[in-house]
């Protein structure tokens, strides 16, 4: 198989509502950074460019790239969007997590000289800010807020 034929198969073949669409969503400046990268992967590799020069483009893989492309060839402009994650889930939402904030800004309880992760962790429990905290995940609430 010569190169060009190799080049031939990398691209993606949008419709053309597909094609007008991207490029709507990628002009309005209002998306996130994955799917404006997606979207300009897709935009690129509908006009023929190769899976190493997209990549290059938009400072990614060509695995990453191709399996992009892989995922609009099967599931249409779905494949922008990520899929929900399974996991576990959100135990502590916002309100709560500005209230552990809030407690880690105040003063420490007598005898401290300021809030470890773990006293933080406790006291907030105790409190009633949240039915369970641990050490680690106060310290993910505070490294997110400053």
């Amino acid at each position: 198989m010569c190169q060009h034929d190799r080049m031939k198969k990398q691209h993606v073949q949008l419709s053309k509502e597909d094609r007008q669409y991207l490029e709507t969503l990628t002009s309005t400046g209002e998306l996130s950074v994955k799917v404006y990268r997606r979207a300009i992967a897709l935009l690129e590799l509908d006009r023929e460019k190769t899976y190493t020069a997209v990549a290059e483009t938009i400072h990614s893989t060509i695995s990453t790239v191709s399996g992009w492309a892989a995922q609009y060839r099967e599931e249409g402009l779905t494949a922008l969007y990520d899929k929900p994650r399974s996991g576990r889930p959100v135990e502590i939402d916002g309100p709560q997590r500005a209230k552990v904030t809030a407690l880690a800004c105040s003063e420490p309880p007598e005898g401290y000289a300021r809030w470890s992760l773990r006293l933080l962790a406790d006291k907030s429990v105790e409190l009633g800010l949240c039915e369970h905290l641990s050490h680690t995940e106060a310290g993910h609430i505070l490294k997110k807020t400053f």
